[in-house]
C-alpha cells in the first residue's frame, strides 16, 4: 500500500507540473531552442529528485568521459519513461526521433512539437527514413544532439526486438558518430507499471562508434551488440 501511495505522489507531481512547464516553454518560444531546452533539463532534474524522494529510486551514471565535445547521434535503450528525463541532464539541447502520434498528447505532445522533434509516420517506410536522414542531419548541423531509441518502442527487461535501421542510416549519410547508451530502468519503472520500485538504476554511456569507418548495417550491429552486452553485464552485477 505504501508503494502505491509513493507512486501516486510522484505521478501527481509530474502530471501537475507538466502544464506549467509546457506553458513556460511555449511562452519562451521566440528564444533560441538551445536556451529553451534548458527549461526541460531543469524540469527533468526536479522530477528525478522528486522520484528519489517519494519512491526511493536513484540512479548512477558511468562513462561520462565518453561523451564527445560535439553533438552526435545517441542510441539509447528504451525500457522506461525514466531515460527520457535522465538524458536531458547530460545532452542539451537534444531532439528525439519519435512517432508522430505522440504530438497529439495534450501538453506533453505540444512540448514535443515545439522541441524541434523529428516526428515520423512509421508506416510510411522509405519516406520516414528519408525524413530521419534529412531532418536529423539538419538538427546535428545546428549543434543539437539527436536521440534515437533504435528498438522503436519501450521494451520489457529481457525482451530485445530488432534494432531499426533509421538511426544507422542517419549516421552513415550525415557523417556524425553514434554514442550508445545502456541502462536497466525497466527493472524499476517498466512500461505499464504504476508502482516504481526503490533501488538504483545503472546507466552506462559507451565509447563513440565512428560512422565513417563502417557500413550502415555495421553501425547498427555494433551499437546493438554493445548496448545488449552492457545491459547483460548490468543484470549480472545486479543479481
Amino acid at each position: 500500500m505504501i508503494d502505491y501511495i509513493r507512486a501516486t505522489l510522484f505521478l501527481a507531481f509530474m502530471w501537475l507540473s507538466i502544464p506549467f512547464a509546457t506553458a513556460l516553454f511555449l511562452l519562451l518560444y521566440p528564444i533560441p531552442y538551445q536556451y529553451r531546452s534548458k527549461i526541460i533539463a531543469v524540469w527533468s532534474k526536479v522530477c528525478l529528485s522528486v522520484l528519489t524522494f517519494f519512491c526511493g529510486l536513484k540512479f548512477e551514471i558511468s562513462g561520462l568521459e565518453n561523451i564527445p565535445q560535439k553533438p552526435c547521434i545517441i542510441f539509447c535503450k528504451h525500457q522506461s519513461t525514466w531515460e527520457t528525463m535522465a538524458l536531458q541532464l547530460y545532452f542539451t539541447p537534444q531532439v528525439w526521433i519519435l512517432k508522430k502520434e505522440l504530438l497529439w498528447v495534450p501538453f506533453f505532445g505540444w512540448t514535443l512539437a515545439s522541441m524541434k522533434s523529428i516526428a515520423i509516420d512509421r508506416s510510411s517506410g522509405k519516406k520516414a527514413l528519408k525524413q530521419i536522414v534529412e531532418q536529423g542531419k539538419q538538427r546535428l548541423d545546428e549543434g543539437t544532439w539527436v536521440v534515437i531509441f533504435p528498438e522503436g518502442t519501450r521494451t520489457l527487461p529481457g525482451k530485445k526486438p530488432n534494432y531499426k535501421i533509421g538511426g544507422a542510416m542517419l549516421a552513415k549519410q550525415s557523417g556524425y558518430d553514434v554514442l550508445p547508451i545502456a541502462h536497466n530502468a525497466g527493472e524499476f519503472w517498466p512500461k505499464g507499471q504504476y508502482i516504481k520500485k526503490a533501488g538504483t538504476i545503472k546507466m552506462v554511456i559507451g565509447p563513440v562508434i565512428k560512422s565513417s569507418e563502417l557500413k550502415t548495417k555495421e553501425i547498427n550491429q555494433q551499437a546493438e551488440e554493445w548496448i545488449e552486452s552492457t545491459l547483460s553485464e548490468i543484470y549480472e552485477k545486479q543479481y
